[in-house]
């Protein structure tokens, strides 16, 4: 039988034992947290976007387009057919494009492919959307039968184009200080490459340190 000094020896070692494998064990836990978890699991909806000048216009953008497209849907009879072709592809195409963007932001899946330059993406739809809606508006203004649904469409077409172009204006300034930002960085960044290069010229004893 074991003594007292004995036993308590051995629990000694054991809970020494059990603290070192709990600590230095190669097979620990493989759980990560839900938050750093990817997939369609991991999309969360960004209320600061949606809240934010950018995300209220965006949705005015698609309500806009949408009701346009409506209202281009509605008129039973046009001529020529032309102009209401196309204020029907301008819409169902600013609705569309306009639409995926929105979703991109808002849920931050534009964060996920960064190989696209998202601003730059958004600045020419809203350039495109703004000069093609006020074409269709002009066109579709001057050959409408002066229906209740072709004056709705027209309407709706200008008011989109205004959407547009606030969102153009906006977009181009945000652009402009994206580029003097980076700009500035760097011109900075050799700025500060340059004086290292020169503290190592004049100081030689840094090169044979290095060596």
């Amino acid at each position: 039988m074991r003594n007292g000094d004995d036993l308590e020896g051995f629990d000694g070692e054991a809970s020494s034992t059990s603290m070192i494998s709990g600590t230095s064990s190669p097979y620990q836990p493989t759980t990560e947290p839900v938050s750093q978890r990817r997939g369609l699991g991991g999309l969360r909806c960004d209320l600061d976007y949606l809240r934010g000048t950018f995300g209220k216009i965006k949705v005015a953008e698609v309500v806009l387009a949408l009701i346009a497209f409506i209202c281009i849907e509605a008129i039973m009879e046009c001529c020529p057919w032309e102009g209401l072709y196309f204020f029907e592809f301008v819409s169902c195409s600013a609705l569309v494009v306009t639409g995926v963007l929105l979703l991109m932001f808002s849920l931050n899946l534009h964060t996920r492919i960064p190989q696209i330059n998202w601003n730059l993406t958004d600045l020419v739809n809203t350039g495109l959307s703004t000069f093609f809606f006020f074409i269709a508006s002009v066109v579709l203004a001057a050959l409408n039968h002066k229906t209740g649904a072709e004056i709705a469409a027209a309407v709706f077409g200008f008011l989109a184009m205004a959407v547009y172009a606030v969102n153009t204006y906006l977009a181009v300034k945000k652009w402009r200080m994206n580029s003097r930002q980076q700009s500035s960085r760097q011109t900075s960044d050799y700025i500060r490459a340059r004086t290292e290069s020169r503290e190592v010229d004049h100081h030689p004893e840094i090169q044979r340190l290095d060596a």
